[in-house]
């Protein structure tokens, strides 16, 4: 039995403005099919073996062609998928549905089509621009700049108010047409880039000035409005205003990372508070997970050690993850935190603090620099003789800890409360982003995230290599005389390596070569206005 395809509008490139149909869609997909402007923290609702094809058509480059897109959604639904044609903005604004449609009809394909926001009139709203007025604007008209040429200015050039898709590229011919065609060279225009989105940049001006002001200057992908209304911004969001545009609809460019796209590649599911954070200062943030997190091979030395707790001095808890493995197990085994009542607990970081404050308990000591390795340098009594649990990742951890205890005269039981590894592959999505060279800023909160990170990477590298010319349009040209050293190199040479403290920035020396923003304070807060300054000081050498 075929599968079925659905035609699905993703809005403006802004998860936010993704609609509860498109999301409910995106979550049963087993194949998406999307297109170059669709926000990539959109792809985070596919299932983890959900197909992804990247078929973008972006100006200048090598991109799918209609037919083989066709081909694709018709191949995928006869083998029994259910299948997502993402498009940006709404499916029937300049989307191209018209020809896929037909190839489905053709092969009998089921098929729904699902609206979504189009960039024609929400970008010009978000930018405090309304199309319609009672004086100034009783209509207007929705065009594609693409092939100005093809239009009749003659007819276009006497209506009140023009919103042109697809337009940068021809916005000289299109302003001199419309100047040919008697339209005053004092009517306002704005040029709206990426609205909707953290990126959100609006230039204003008329049509006698706008060339000069945006000369030099990438404006794609972008909608251009014309008219008097354009006017109205001035007055509906002046600079300054406290009204809800500024606040809401309008990016703020001067958020500090504002434009800064950052790459978080913790374990999945870890990243919320962090992503948070680093979009209220205005980073575009998208997520890599680079760590799998698990239970151990064997609970067998933790049972143990559950059993005789009562032995134990200190337990020491070096992460969240520490926290809630153990904790849930001394739960599975029929115990609570009561039985750890003559047991002085010390954790390392705030976030693992908070973590065991969830639980009911409080940290009987927290070192001041939040890093595990100066754990004995600053205990607050002598371990000489005292017996030390420490339940932690089973392999990879940290060495020196145990070894500084064991020195000091302790008695230290290692036990494996959960486990680490590397996931299979990056998520397409993010892929694109790292190739493209997309990415500005990489986080690593560990050194198992940048040894993976590699791993990933230098496998998607791999693979890429190995790919037919077909297969190649997702992706930039890649040498094939050249070893994989050399292309990971050069993909990641634009890119910002961003350490949580000095082991994680060791390992990025070691497999990276170098890293570029440390954490002042080993916590991702830290690390978040660690790369808040760095952004600062590098907006002003740009200036």
């Amino acid at each position: 039995m075929y599968g079925q395809v659905y035609l699905v509008g993703a809005g403006l490139g802004n998860i936010a403005y993704l609609t509860r149909r498109a999301e409910e869609l995106l979550k049963q997909a087993e194949v998406i099919i999307y297109d170059a402007l669709v926000d990539e923290q959109i792809l985070q609702f596919a299932p983890a073996n959900c197909q992804l094809f990247h078929v973008g058509k972006r100006g200048g480059q090598a991109s799918w062609l209609q037919t083989d897109i066709n081909r694709l959604l018709v191949s995928e639904c006869q083998a029994g998928k259910q299948v997502v044609r993402l498009k940006g903005g709404d499916p029937f604004i300049f989307g191209r549905c018209t020809a896929e449609i037909m190839a489905l009809q053709e092969a009998g394909c089921c098929f729904e089509v699902v609206p979504g926001i189009s960039s024609a009139l929400a970008a010009p709203e978000l930018a405090a621009i309304p199309l319609t007025d009672p004086v100034l604007s009783r209509s207007f008209t929705v065009l594609t700049g693409h092939e100005p040429a093809d239009l009749n200015w003659e007819i276009f050039s006497q209506l009140e108010t023009l919103v042109i898709l697809m337009g940068t590229q021809q916005l000289p011919e299109i302003i001199h047409q419309l100047l040919r065609h008697d339209r005053s060279p004092k009517t306002p225009i704005a040029i709206i880039q990426a609205g909707g989105t953290p990126k959100q940049t609006v230039w204003t001006g008329t049509l006698g000035d706008i060339l000069e002001t945006t000369r030099g200057l990438s404006l794609s992908p972008a909608v251009i409005a014309i008219g008097e209304v354009v006017g109205l911004r001035d007055y509906l969001c002046p600079p300054g205003s406290p009204g809800f545009l500024n606040k809401f609809a309008m990016s703020d460019q001067s958020l500090p990372l504002a434009g800064i796209t950052i790459l978080i590649t913790r374990a999945a599911g870890q990243n919320n508070e962090f992503r948070d954070r680093l979009e209220e200062f205005g980073a575009i943030v998208a997520e890599m997970p680079a760590l799998e997190i698990g239970p151990p091979s064997s609970w067998q030395e933790l049972d143990r050690a559950i059993a005789n707790l009562d032995s134990y001095h200190w337990l020491i808890l070096t992460s969240t993850n520490g926290v809630d493995y153990f904790f849930d197990r001394l739960l599975t085994q029929g115990k609570d935190t009561r039985h750890l009542a003559g047991i002085k607990i010390a954790v390392v970081g705030k976030k693992t603090a908070a973590s065991l404050k969830q639980r009911g308990l409080q940290a009987d000591f927290i070192p001041p620099n939040f890093v595990a390795d100066s754990l004995v340098a600053e205990f607050p009594e002598s371990v000489a003789g005292k017996n030390i649990l420490f339940p932690r990742v089973e392999t990879g951890g940290r060495e020196v800890l145990v070894a500084e205890f064991t020195a000091a005269g302790a008695n230290v039981t290692e036990v494996a409360a959960y486990q680490s590894g590397c996931p299979k592959k990056i998520d397409p999505a993010v892929a694109n982003l790292l190739l493209q060279r997309q990415v500005d800023v990489i986080t690593f909160a560990s050194s198992k995230t940048v040894q993976y990170f590699c791993q990933l990477l230098t496998q998607e590298l791999a693979s890429n290599q190995n790919l037919n010319q077909d297969q190649q349009t997702d992706y930039p040209q890649t040498k094939k005389d050249q070893n994989l050293d050399n292309l990971l190199s050069d993909v990641l040479s634009n890119v910002y390596f961003a350490s949580i403290g000095p082991q994680t920035s060791q390992t990025c020396i070691k497999l990276l070569g170098r890293v570029d923003i440390e954490a002042e304070e080993y916590t991702l807060d830290g690390l978040t206005q660690t790369i808040v300054k760095w952004a600062s000081h590098r907006d002003k050498q740009i200036n």
